[in-house]
Order: C-alpha cells, then sequence, then structure tokens
C-alpha cells in the first residue's frame, strides 16, 4: 500500500494516505486475534485497489504543481 501510495501525483494525496496507512498499521499492530486479521487484510487489499484507482485518474487529471511539490522537485535529486 506503501508503495502504491507514493505514485499518486499530487503531494497532498500522497502525504494523507502515506499518513493513515502508517496510522493504520500502527493501531492494529499488536492484534493478536486471527478472525480480526483477516478482516485488516481483506479491508486493506480493498483500500489497495482503491488506491490503484485513484492514482491512474490522479494521472490521467494532473492537477498544475502547487509551489511546496515544485520547491520539493526541485530539491530532490530525480530517481
Amino acid at each position: 500500500m506503501l508503495r502504491e501510495a507514493e505514485k499518486f501525483p499530487s503531494y497532498m494525496y500522497k502525504t494523507y494516505s502515506l499518513r493513515k496507512i502508517k496510522d493504520a498499521f500502527k493501531e492494529h499492530k499488536a492484534e493478536t486475534d486471527p478472525e480480526k486479521i483477516k478482516d485488516f487484510i481483506s479491508y486493506a487489499k480493498s483500500n489497495l485497489e482503491i488506491i490503484k484507482r485513484q492514482v491512474v485518474i490522479g494521472e490521467l487529471y494532473r492537477e498544475p504543481e502547487t509551489i511546496l511539490e515544485n520547491h520539493l522537485r526541485l530539491i530532490k535529486p530525480s530517481q
């Protein structure tokens, strides 16, 4: 999920989704009930598909870069 969320072209969508994913995993990391874990995995898989679709939509209807995105692009070496 993190790898796919990194593909968001919009800085705001990218940081929001990364933060939500990390928070959800931290919140449930101590879970031991196999049934709940199975439910969490199922929920994560469905969310992964949503993220993939949203990344494609974001690439199709790309918005102009914000000042922050432009600044980050100039600082961060291209990969």
